[in-house]
């Protein structure tokens, strides 16, 4: 009875040709083989199960067989070839590092290096795992790695290049693996399939193959499993179930969800996620994932970025096709903060479900606000808790769309849900006279606008004032301007009392129609008035109707005071008054002398 080989061992390559994915590796090593080229030392580095090992086995038989092929490749049939079949060659040496890192281990590996091969041409020494050497070990290994007999040939193997000293790395001929692709695994699958007469579907293997990320012997273990677990009869189902991993599908089916605020279905598709075994961060991980797809899928450029089935690129093209893209950018703002916040959550469902119930509202508060920065702006100045689900997403949406301007602010609608329960403050509203406008503040729990929106109850206000619009642009003249001033100022005296008493020292000169100068008392009110000076000129352009308003500035000076000072003594600091001192006291003079000093 023959005994049972695992794939991964029974389909290992034993020639270049068989190698996936590595092309650009072995068609390097054959033409060196051929041209008598070879290197004495290489580096092999990658990722797990993409070949390394395999690689240097087979230069290691390669370059030792006796019947060479035209294309640089063993002949399979003569006696080096056949005595590394066997494992009895003693041409190749191999040495795993994880277990014999120590200097002791690598000296007697230099003692054996000195003896040439029994037969053949070379002696190949295979160190695996080589970053887990110690410091001393690569020390002492290093003399014999630069300059070894004619007849040694190093190959290291390591998954952490970075971990290897600059003096190993500088000595060695460095060859990069790379993760293998998809669709050069599922090849390798359904060869592998059709050999052992195993039914698998394509978007089976497919999902194995996106599972394994790359690894080749990662995907030829899977395959073992979900064989014995199916019976040799692989669907996607069957493999879906058995790799007990998230189906894309239903994530299409939650983005529904969200779209439409379809709060309870959300959680229900939660639960039942839930209740396989799948832990939250998984959960907000994958769906990260699917919408960097969709994101990627928007674009004709990107789709070489789009990493899913094959089977499912063209539904992810129609609904990328279909969905805004700031509002996927909202939810994988938001999506990113909770992943974050996650682990230090102490009731982590809570922590999922609320983030669900978050990205429900997504959609409305993006379609209500994006048009009304400066409603934003009136809403936040409360403590109300609807805005702990809109803050982070005007955040995101304010990083990839310039706001619309404040004239905007009365036309839209639906700015926020209804149930506020706490009043607004007051807006005040300029006008070319002195006389201020106030609205009154808004009593949101009264029977008569308890299902308005905030923005129906501010029009309703703005009509009952028949505030009429100002169709062009307001003369700049000095009397306007200051009555606007003195309006800004009404609206920051109780906010900020600090600046509110600095600005009402300064003063204004009109330049031209559109340029007006500023004249501050000292430099401490203009620093005021720049940390302020974007808020102040939007007021300000808004007042005169005017955009192209600007400012220039200028600070007076500080007051002259009398050069003649009178010191702690009660005379002046001048010539002349020395010159009275003097003759009241001519020591004075006298030791001026005697210390060399000059009047002036």
């Amino acid at each position: 009875m023959n005994p049972y080989l695992v794939s991964a061992r029974k389909y290992r390559p034993q020639n270049f040709k068989t190698v996936v994915g590595q092309s650009h590796i072995t068609t390097t090593l054959k033409n060196a083989i051929l041209n008598k080229q070879l290197a004495h030392a290489f580096l092999f580095c990658g990722p797990r199960g993409v070949g390394k090992t395999t690689c240097a086995r087979i230069l290691a038989k390669t370059i030792n067989c006796q019947n060479l092929t035209s294309e640089g490749e063993a002949c399979n049939t003569c006696d080096n070839c056949l005595q590394f079949e066997k494992g009895t060659s003693f041409n190749v040496h191999e040495l795993d590092a994880a277990s014999n890192n120590k200097s002791e281990d690598i000296r007697e590996l230099i003692e054996q290096v000195r003896y040439a091969p029994p037969s053949g041409k070379y002696k190949v020494y295979i160190i695996d795992e080589v970053h887990m050497l110690s410091t001393s070990a690569f020390n002492v290994f290093l003399k014999t790695l630069e300059e070894p007999p004619p007849h040694a040939i190093f190959i290291l193997a390591t998954t952490e290049k970075h971990k290897i000293i600059p003096t190993i790395l500088s000595r060695c001929q460095i060859f990069d693996f790379k993760r293998i692709v998809a669709s050069d695994t599922v090849k390798q699958l359904t060869e592998i399939t059709e050999k052992e007469h195993i039914e698998a579907t394509p978007d089976a293997l497919e999902l194995i193959a996106h599972k394994t990320e790359g690894c080749m012997r990662d995907a030829l273990s899977l395959l073992d499993k979900i064989v014995s677990f199916t019976n040799g009869k692989l669907t996607y189902d069957n493999t879906l179930e058995h790799l007990n991993i998230l189906d894309e599908q239903s994530f299409f089916e939650v983005l529904d969800f969200l779209k439409n605020e379809q709060i309870n279905e959300a959680l229900l598709w939660y639960d039942s996620i839930f209740k396989k075994g799948f832990e939250g961060s998984t959960i907000i991980q994958v769906f990260q994932s699917f919408l960097r797809n969709i994101l990627v899928s928007k674009q004709v450029s990107t789709l070489a970025l789009l990493d899913v089935l094959e089977s499912s690129k063209e539904k992810y093209q129609h609904v990328a096709a279909h969905t805004d893209q700031f509002y996927i950018l909202s939810l994988l703002q938001i999506l990113q903060e909770s992943d974050i916040q996650y682990r230090d959550a102490v009731n982590k469902r809570l922590h999922v479900e609320m983030l669900i119930i978050k990205l429900c509202y997504v959609k409305q508060t993006l379609e209500s606000f994006q048009d009304s920065p400066q409603g934003v702006e009136l809403v936040r100045k409360g403590d109300r808790p609807s805005l702990m689900r809109i803050q982070p997403i005007i955040k995101t949406y304010r990083w990839y769309k310039p706001p619309p301007t404040i004239d905007k602010l009365l036309t839209n609608v639906d700015i926020i849900n209804p149930a506020i329960t706490q009043p607004i403050p007051n807006i005040v509203t300029p006008t070319p006279s002195s006389k201020i406008v106030s609205i009154p503040t808004f009593n949101t729990t009264s029977k008569t606008t308890q299902n308005k929106t905030i923005i129906d109850i501010i029009k309703d206000q703005y009509n009952d004032l028949k505030i009429l619009p100002i169709e062009q642009i307001i003369e700049l003249d000095l009397e306007t301007l200051k009555n606007y001033w003195e309006c800004y100022l009404e609206t920051i005296k109780t906010n900020n009392t600090t600046a509110w008493t600095q600005f009402k020292l300064l003063d204004f000169e009109i330049i031209d129609s559109q340029k007006f100068l500023v004249i501050f008392p000292s430099q401490i009110v203009k620093t005021y008035f720049d940390q302020a000076k974007l808020d102040i000129m939007s007021f300000l352009k808004t007042s005169f109707k005017n955009n192209g308003l600007s400012y220039d500035f200028k600070i007076l000076p500080k007051p002259i005071e009398n050069s003649t000072l009178t010191n702690a003594s009660g005379f002046n600091n001048t010539k002349d008054n020395y010159l009275k001192l003097v003759e009241e006291y001519p020591l004075i003079d006298e030791l001026r002398q005697k210390l060399k000093l000059e009047l002036r």
